[in-house]
């Protein structure tokens, strides 16, 4: 989907078969760029495949994201107690690696696993791979393309550890001013970085997700830790709704953003709010983003503080609240595009998207 002229990270997935329409011609002569409608359109889907196509005209090659993963992996028992306010913790990622919790109660920061109070953890990544390893393909797949991903982005993205690898603990996604293997919309690639998801490998309805991350910073930066509904290759997009945890633009350094998007509320149109810090930047360190979602409300939180609350009274009048399903994640760090603009001059690179870990929790 394109957002006009505000956008949420990249909404289609690798392949997405974006044709152009009637009440976006003036923009595809523009941009080149072909591209779905604008807020409230709904994608169909291509028979005989995987595909999801936006009012196809019949070019082009339509593909969509196979599932190809397997059921979330098995869990062990973490029995370590420093530092930790529960008893016995559920550890996905493998065992953990520090020894101390330095995190105040419900607020982990990269220690043994802390489940906020009523909470129980189900999923993580830990992202405690050997060095320079790309993300963890049982829990991991990558979008890999240049078109634009709906929004005019400018990068291109790669697949495996080219722009997405672990290093001490963290998940490094970097965005690099460089030519890339392929084409991009817009002719020779400039960028190129990474996005990954966990469609086919892990998807929730309902719970607490949030991960610890570190944004870049610099005109053009757009670094985004959202969910796609996992109905999307049946029933298309916003259909199949939209949840942006944490979306920032360099050009708001002390601003994030978080975002939900449907039928009649997309785009543009989404409902969202900003959580600003009183001082410095986001990129200045580690900052904790979440939400916690119940069948008739999503809340939004910034290093554990509440900062906006999303419920179906605030959709327009006939509009469905499409949050009944579940969702699988997404983490991506796009250059340029039309809501943060393209890089310029004062824009250093590469530019790294720090992920520490990610984390999901159902109600204890």
């Amino acid at each position: 989907m394109l957002r006009i002229p505000r956008a949420s990270a990249a909404f289609f997935p690798l392949g997405l078969g974006i044709t152009s329409l009637t009440a976006l011609t003036a923009l595809t002569a523009l941009t080149g760029l072909t591209a779905c409608g604008s807020s409230g359109d709904d994608a169909t889907v291509d028979p005989g495949s995987d595909a999801i196509v936006l009012h196809d005209d019949g070019t082009g090659s339509d593909t969509f994201l196979a599932d190809t993963g397997t059921s979330p992996d098995g869990v062990t028992s973490d029995s370590a107690t420093s530092g930790d306010t529960t008893t016995t913790g559920t550890d996905v990622g493998g065992p953990d690696t520090a020894s101390a919790d330095t995190g105040s109660p419900g607020t982990d920061v990269g220690g043994p696993d802390v489940a906020p109070p009523g909470w129980k953890l189900v999923w993580s990544d830990e992202f405690n791979g050997a060095a320079g390893a790309a993300p963890d393909p049982k829990y991991w797949s990558h979008d890999v393309g240049g078109g634009g991903f709906g929004n005019n982005e400018r990068e291109y993205y790669t697949d495996g550890a080219t722009n997405s690898s672990q290093h001490g603990g963290n998940l490094v996604i970097e965005a690099r001013k460089e030519s890339a293997p392929g084409t991009c919309w817009y002719g020779a690639c400039q960028y190129t970085s990474a996005r990954i998801h966990t469609s086919g490998k892990f998807d929730q309805k309902f719970g607490r997700f949030v991960a610890r991350i570190q944004i870049p910073r610099g005109q053009g930066m757009w670094p985004a830790f959202w969910m796609l509904g996992n109905d999307i290759g049946s029933v298309g997009w916003p259909t199949s709704g939209e949840i942006d945890i944490m979306e920032n633009i360099g050009k708001e350094p002390a601003t994030t953003h978080g975002t939900i998007h449907g039928p009649g509320y997309s785009g543009g149109a989404g409902i969202g709010s900003g959580s600003t810090l009183s001082s410095g930047a986001y990129a200045d360190g580690f900052h904790e983003f979440a939400i916690e979602w119940e069948a008739a409300a999503i809340r939004f939180y910034v290093d554990d503080k509440l900062y906006a609350t999303r419920t179906p009274s605030e959709l327009p009048a006939g509009k469905k609240w499409v949050y009944d399903h579940p969702f699988f994640i997404i983490l991506n760090l796009a250059v340029g595009g039309g809501w943060p603009g393209d890089p310029d001059g004062s824009t250093t690179f590469p530019q790294q998207m720090k992920i520490d870990w990610v984390r999901v929790f159902t109600k204890a």
